[in-house]
């Protein structure tokens, strides 16, 4: 990450209020994927990164403001993924920007996003009146946080991870306990992590252990999904497999991403710490 401290990304910055897309920083997925085997030719898992701003605004023709919450997903099979605090200061560029509609808005998102994403990206713009689907995260799933443990470790480590005796199931966990650390600034990003299988019982022991090993990693939030997602297919060997966290937000941007074995998973859905 040397070379982002030659950037704005890692400096005090003026925020920029007038429409400025060049200030998006795209990071390439191929960095990271080198580094756990991952071949961006052949996907190991599908998925979606959901972001959400809880600070879009903008000016009408009248030049009245505008506020609303905005849905970003980028499909995980982009070239790139788009350095969080770029993103926010584009955001921010709008907020004395004229435009004419909220469909107009949404095209610009999108083709914006999608070109430094180097892929389409969805855009939606939800009025304030229309409040995201929350829940607790822990709807007909085990949570795991409350396993009498001690002696954590805090670097990851996969070898953690076991499967348990009992055979075949299928089963829903979250943990609330997830912490990584953001590479540029090093601050601490929070999350909620939902993990869906099915094959052999995983002991969840091992993986509360696992979870809690990433609180001194730092990655982006896209990059510690992928690889919690890859040590667990290598190490439990599940047939089925979803990983998804949900980040509380930061800038008022938080980033969600998803990785799954399958074809269809859940939707953007807010939990209580969001």
């Amino acid at each position: 990450m040397s070379d982002l401290n030659n950037t704005l990304l890692g400096q005090s910055t003026d925020y920029v209020d007038q429409y400025s897309p060049e200030l998006l920083y795209p990071l390439p997925r191929k960095v990271k994927r080198d580094e756990l085997g991952v071949s961006e030719q052949s996907l190991p898992f599908s998925g979606v990164d959901y972001w959400n701003s809880y600070e879009l605004s903008w000016l009408s023709s009248s030049g009245k403001p505008q506020v609303a919450i905005a849905e970003f997903s980028f499909p995980c099979d982009s070239k790139n993924i788009i350095e969080s605090k770029s993103f926010k200061l584009y955001l921010n560029s709008l907020n004395q920007t004229v435009f004419d509609s909220k469909e107009k808005l949404e095209k610009i998102l999108v083709d914006d996003l999608s070109k430094v994403a180097e892929s389409k990206v969805g855009v939606n713009i939800v009025p304030t009146g229309q409040a995201l689907d929350i829940n607790s995260g822990a709807e007909d799933r085990i949570l795991i946080d409350d396993l009498e443990l001690d002696s954590f470790q805090y670097e990851v480590d996969p070898t953690l991870l076991s499967n348990a005796k009992g055979g075949g199931v299928q089963e829903k966990l979250v943990s609330h306990l997830l912490k990584t650390n953001c590479p540029v600034t090093g601050q601490p990003d929070w999350a909620s992590v939902l993990i869906d299988y099915s094959g052999e019982a995983i002991s969840h022991e091992g993986l509360l252990r696992y979870i809690v090993s990433y609180r001194n990693h730092q990655d982006f939030h896209e990059q510690c999904v992928e690889r919690i997602f890859m040590d667990i297919m290598a190490q439990c060997k599940p047939d089925r497999l979803t990983v998804y966290a949900r980040y509380t937000r930061r800038g008022g941007l938080d980033i969600n991403p998803l990785r799954s074995s399958e074809s269809c998973y859940a939707g953007n859905t807010r939990l209580t710490r969001q």
